[in-house]
């Protein structure tokens, strides 16, 4: 999907769940969109500084923790390191390299498909299964 449609289907999202609609939010958001990373919020807080230079590390935070509320992004959780976001809401997985710290999106349909075991089953209401591998990734091999 090019940028601008993605961004259309954000604001859409902003405007279902109530948030306005900032700049300071969508410069927020198009900075995940543009990154080909999985940015922590002081990679996405330097970005914005640049348009906005008097834009706070506590706006950054808030922005990015309603954008996981509202499902415009994901926090990559079991890095070890400080939260990093993903833009990317379509089924997938990651890799996580524990040298560079990359994390790599890959997809796997099997794992979608992975049962809950029978001692959790039926006393939680999965909303997404997602495998996260550690390990060095091929640049750091």
């Amino acid at each position: 999907m090019e940028l601008k449609k993605k961004m259309d289907s954000f604001l859409e999202l902003c405007r279902d769940n109530g948030l306005k609609i900032t700049p300071q939010r969508t410069a927020i958001y198009k900075i995940l969109l543009e990154s080909d990373s999985h940015p922590s919020a002081k990679n996405v807080y330097n970005k914005a500084k640049k348009i906005f230079p008097n834009i706070s590390m506590d706006t950054i935070n808030q922005t990015l923790l309603t954008l996981n509320e509202i499902g415009a992004v994901f926090i990559v959780e079991g890095t070890g390191d400080v939260r990093r976001f993903d833009v990317d809401m379509d089924k997938h997985h990651h890799f996580r390299c524990i040298k560079c710290n990359k994390i790599i999106n890959f997809h796997h349909k099997k794992y979608d498909d992975i049962d809950m075991p029978k001692g959790i089953k039926g006393k939680f209401k999965v909303l997404r299964k997602i495998v996260y591998f550690e390990g060095h990734c091929d640049s750091c091999i």
